[in-house]
């Protein structure tokens, strides 16, 4: 028997580069959300953008409780999807010589990387947008992360990004800047603190004047201290153990996540932000280059094998070649996306849960959840 679930197509468009009919690409679309259900997921929206259109798929429920779907145009936080924004706006002020990426972060924060063998004289601006710094992830730290009861206590609470920065500062670095790739917050809260001492305002007025505006991303916030999202939006589910409660982790203050994590979006802003980037309408190219000049990433071997991280942004290699991708993982909501190297092709997903379980009988995947999707929407597989 069909799966009782909510299933819509919205469709424009064809995977033209690859000869794959529009029906195909709907189903294999459509198959790929389906499945994500089965992995726990308890709604999807995808949404991939080519020149000739858009088409976009649901799957699941945006609220479990009331069985409705997830809205066509629903926002969502984007979680570590937001340090390709943050990126970004570093590597426009290096174009404009405000700065350099071997500049180090004592050079514009003096005194703030210090401690327990951190030493931001000897990190540079490089190391912290590639995440070959060392330093520690302060939110490994927080507590709240890690327990329902804890993220009650706690959801609403307003943790500056100097506290952030503070908190990984008791802890030893991972490694001498330079000599190894390690993912960690702590450096693009560095990094947005360096944005407002380099031009006087705060890493979100920069990211407002210099992307959103400028690309009329009228579905794109910055939420600051605000914990909430704006209509429409799915209820967002969170589960902190594997065999835990799961909650409804909508409501909550991102400021902990702040330059790493704290944007709000919808699949039609990530993708058009993602095609501006990649066709070179935010950076000149020699920032572009830079962008994309990767080291290996072996922490992500397991969800993405052979995985190379550049400056804000993830190569992911695929049976035909690749794409660009910087998802994020933010208590209620999993989001992940790529885009063709050439800019022209890109997909975005959200799920409303960051921490999927199978359905009892359904073995985990032994990658990431949004592989085989991608790899399809890319390589025209079935």
């Amino acid at each position: 028997m069909r799966r009782t679930v909510i299933t819509m197509v919205a469709l424009v468009g064809v995977l033209a580069s690859t000869g794959v009919a529009v029906a195909d690409t709907r189903n294999v679309l459509q198959r790929d959300a389906d499945a994500l259900l089965d992995l726990g997921a308890p709604g999807v929206l995808v949404e991939m953008d080519t020149p000739y259109g858009k088409t976009k798929v649901r799957s699941g429920y945006g609220d479990t409780a009331a069985r409705t779907p997830v809205s066509w145009q629903t926002h969502f936080r984007i979680g570590s999807a937001s340090k390709t924004f943050v990126a970004t706006v570093l590597l426009q002020l290096v174009g404009e010589g405000k700065l350099s990426l071997d500049d180090t972060v004592d050079r514009w924060l003096p005194g703030v990387v210090t401690g327990n063998g951190n030493d931001g004289t000897k990190i540079t601006v490089r190391n912290l947008l590639q995440h070959t710094s060392g330093l520690p992830d302060y939110a490994e730290y927080l507590d709240f992360l890690r327990t329902p009861e804890g993220f009650e206590a706690d959801r609403l609470r307003t943790f500056p990004a100097p506290d952030m920065v503070a908190l990984a500062m008791r802890h030893p670095p991972k490694f001498a800047p330079g000599t190894g790739w390690s993912y960690s917050n702590t450096n693009y809260a560095l990094a947005g603190m360096i944005i407002e001492k380099i031009t006087r305002h705060d890493w979100q007025h920069e990211v407002r004047r210099r992307i959103i505006a400028p690309l009329g991303l009228r579905d794109t916030y910055l939420p600051g201290n605000d914990p909430y999202l704006p209509s429409p939006h799915a209820v967002g589910y969170q589960r902190f153990t594997v065999d835990g409660p799961v909650i409804d982790a909508t409501v909550m203050n991102p400021s902990w996540a702040g330059a790493a994590g704290a944007i709000i979006s919808d699949t039609d802003d990530l993708n058009t932000f993602l095609r501006a980037l990649l066709s070179g309408r935010l950076l000149k190219p020699a920032q572009l280059r830079q962008m994309r000049t990767t080291v290996p990433a072996h922490e992500f071997d397991r969800s993405w094998p052979n995985a190379r991280y550049g400056l804000g942004i993830i190569w992911i290699p695929t049976s035909c070649g690749g794409y660009w991708a910087h998802g994020g993982d933010i208590p209620g909501f999993k989001t992940r996306d790529g885009i063709s190297a050439d800019g022209r092709r890109s997909v975005v997903i959200t799920i409303n849960n960051d921490a999927l379980v199978p359905k009892a009988g359904i073995p985990p995947v032994n990658h990431d959840v949004s592989v085989d999707l991608l790899e399809h929407a890319f390589c025209g597989t079935s």
